[in-house]
């Protein structure tokens, strides 16, 4: 349990670690860890302060012969993601997370283990609490909400960060070094709709997609992974072929930044049809199934009868539903000329809810490109008008573009070269980080991301390589001592 984790190396790091994840911390609801880390600084005798969006800085000092160093500020996010799995019992409100140690992994037990961006987070504070470290001075940056909208990001205000380089522990792999990201939007499809009694001699079915992998739907959005609300969808699209279907209520996914791993349907088809129904969804289970294998090999698609309820949706708008969706892009739209196996542009159909005569579906849509990226929002906008639906758009926050020139990439390329006798993979990624956001307000700031391998990031499979952290530890420290001069 936590306290294994409490003796890995490096120490100080897991153990802050360890007491961070006995906070909840979900995204929107900081205020615990808001006050948690208010606490931390404050209990250390440094300046700490609270900004109006709840962000929470806190100073300290360079250490002897570091103060001419340029002050670095020490970024990462106090939320997290909540995802656990469906057989899991655990209450993300106000239960701390519960992990554990798997060979080289520290995973949790069927959650997410808020490695994204808790190591991060960690790190800083175990650098915070040291008096051995050696550095110059340290801005400690500590933003919420970065999962669900970046608003602690967005709403940080210039001028009140000094620092001339900004360090954000939020890469998930080892031996990259972050120079830029995606940007992102928020992109909803809502309609209403009147729903009609079910015709006599009909049967109601209960349909289950679950078994899949899930994932960040920025950084594993091009390794092939299932999406449930995709895969239900074909599979009742399919059915319908066959049949006429009527939707009750669709249920698949839950966060926009998460591959989602489960839906949920009802659907109803006339009771004469059955056993062709039952046919055609055990046929396309095995198509899915064989054309995932290497990747989802826990898929599992399951019909069941239930109680025929007593509405529904009609069969034309069930049958213009499933076509809508069959259309709306999913995946990688296009990936990047300028840099060798980018994702550039791509959408994650995160969130379908359907049923009680309401439709709405919830995606994040994200590109390095911004014309490219308004030309996928055009496109699931049209998609979805087809239908009668409303598309909004929100959360827009831009991309960061790379500055190769920076003093701070030169000398950790160089460092980390040094330090493993192979060169780092200088790179941008097709996540969102929040380097971009604060760039506005910072336009001068040199900004470079970084940090331990984290696999599963968004997903109950979430893990942390131990020795990884130890490595990055290492990093990280004499990252700090070769800052260059003001």
């Amino acid at each position: 349990m936590n306290s294994e984790i409490r003796n890995l190396e490096p120490k100080a790091l897991w153990n802050k670690f360890a007491d961070l994840n006995e906070v909840p911390r979900p995204s929107k609801k900081e205020e615990r860890v808001i006050e948690f880390m208010k606490q931390f600084g404050t209990s250390l005798g440094l300046q700490t302060e609270v900004d109006a969006v709840g962000n929470v800085l806190i100073r300290k000092k360079a250490t002897p012969g570091f103060e001419n160093k340029k002050t670095v500020v020490m970024q990462s996010h106090l939320d997290m993601v909540h995802q656990k799995n469906a057989d899991t019992q655990f209450d993300f409100d106000a239960q701390g997370i519960e992990m554990v140690v798997d060979g080289d992994w520290v995973k949790a037990k069927g959650t997410t283990l808020g490695a994204d961006n808790g190591l991060g987070v960690a790190t800083i504070m175990a650098i915070l609490e040291s008096d051995t470290i050696e550095h110059p001075a340290i801005e400690a940056l500590f933003t919420i909400d970065e999962e669900t909208g970046m608003t602690g990001a967005k709403g940080l205000q210039g001028g009140w960060l000094t620092g001339d380089i900004l360090l954000n522990l939020d890469t998930e792999e080892d031996d990259e070094i972050g120079v830029g990201c995606a940007g992102g939007v928020d992109v909803t499809a809502s309609c209403s709709y009147t729903e009609e009694t079910i015709p006599s001699n009909s049967v109601a079915y209960s349909l289950t997609v679950n078994g899949l992998n899930g994932g960040h739907s920025g950084m594993d959005i091009d390794k092939g992974l299932g999406n449930a609300n995709k895969i239900m969808n074909r599979v009742l699209y399919e059915a319908s072929k066959v049949t006429a279907l009527q939707i009750v209520s669709i249920k698949g996914g839950s966060l926009r930044n998460a591959i989602p791993r489960e839906s949920f349907a009802t659907v109803v088809i006339a009771e004469k049809d059955q056993a062709t129904f039952e046919n055609k969804v055990n046929e396309i289970l095995q198509l899915i199934k064989e054309e995932l294998k290497l990747v989802e090999e826990n898929l599992a698609i399951k019909a069941q009868t239930i109680e025929t309820p007593k509405m529904t949706m009609s069969v034309e708008l069930s049958t213009q539903l499933m076509q809508s969706l069959y259309a709306a892009h999913n995946g990688v739209y296009t990936m990047s000329a300028a840099i060798p196996d980018l994702v550039e542009t791509s959408n994650n159909i995160a969130k379908v809810e359907v049923g009680a005569g309401t439709i709405i579906i919830k995606c994040l849509t994200r590109s390095s490109v911004e014309s490219s990226k308004q030309d996928l929002v055009n496109k699931l906008t049209a998609t979805f008008n087809l239908i009668g639906c409303d598309v909004t758009t929100g959360g827009d926050y831009p991309g960061w573009a790379p500055d190769m020139s920076s003093s701070i990439l030169k000398v950790m390329d160089a460092l980390y070269t040094e330090l493993h006798g192979e060169k780092a993979n200088v790179a941008a990624c097709h996540a969102g980080l929040e380097c971009g956001i604060l760039g506005q307000n910072y336009p001068k700031m040199e900004m470079i991301s970084f940090g331990p391998t984290i696999k599963g990031a968004h997903s109950p499979d979430e893990r942390a390589s131990i020795s990884s952290v130890q490595k990055y530890w290492n990093f990280t420290l004499e990252t700090l001592k070769r800052i260059p001069g003001k």
